[in-house]
């Protein structure tokens, strides 16, 4: 699908993947390619170090200082409180909206074929209708377990609760356009990465 000028229409690629499936060395393999990555975790981060903190305090005041929201006392206050967590988003999805489609632009600028929005809770949220082709990052059970137990950043408990709220790997597995296998390495990622470019160019554009 071209426009006038030949330039062949950009597809957006939505990746995704449960905890420890080893997403983010993905999304650095596909800009390591030359692909222009979206990190909507690391936008929500810039936002709360600047543009989404005086609308945060004044919303929840106490969580934010020296300008910046204070990740662990916001997430205690709104936690347990749909209605908490409801007004948080009403506050945060414009901006990221805003930031989302700055990226879109400037990667149409660059005449970008191919870009990446790495939404770690893409199914969960929609997220799928916005793309136009999925690429689910999946590994096994016990790698899985082992990659986040060896970041000493969570007990078995915590993790048991995440996966319990993600969607599970296999339903993600049957939904998604591509998979990317990351058990074995680097180099074979890399491998279904390139494949993965030369594919989605040739598929419809399908995003609402």
């Amino acid at each position: 699908m071209n426009d006038r000028d030949g330039y062949v229409l950009m597809r957006i690629l939505g990746l995704t993947g449960s905890i420890g499936m080893g997403k983010s060395t993905t999304a650095k393999l596909f800009a390591e390619a030359g692909v222009p990555v979206y990190d909507a975790d690391a936008a929500v981060h810039q936002l709360y170090e600047g543009e989404a903190a005086p609308a945060i305090e004044a919303a929840f005041p106490g969580t934010t200082a020296n300008g910046k929201v204070d990740r662990p006392k916001l997430s205690a206050r709104v936690v347990h409180d749909p209605a908490a967590i409801k007004q948080l988003e009403q506050i945060v999805h414009p901006m990221l909206g805003a930031s989302r489609q700055k990226f879109f632009a400037d990667a149409e600028a660059a005449k970008a074929p191919v870009v990446v929005l790495d939404i770690p809770l893409l199914f969960e949220t929609g997220g799928e209708k916005r793309v136009d082709a999925v690429v689910v990052v999946s590994t096994s059970p016990e790698l899985q377990r082992k990659r986040v137990l060896e970041r000493g950043t969570m007990d078995e408990a915590k993790l048991d609760a995440i996966i319990a709220k993600q969607t599970p790997d296999a339903e993600k597995r049957k939904r998604a356009d591509f998979v990317v296998d990351t058990s074995h390495g680097l180099e074979p990622v890399r491998a279904q990465i390139t494949h993965i470019l030369a594919e989605v160019v040739k598929m419809p554009q399908r995003r609402a």
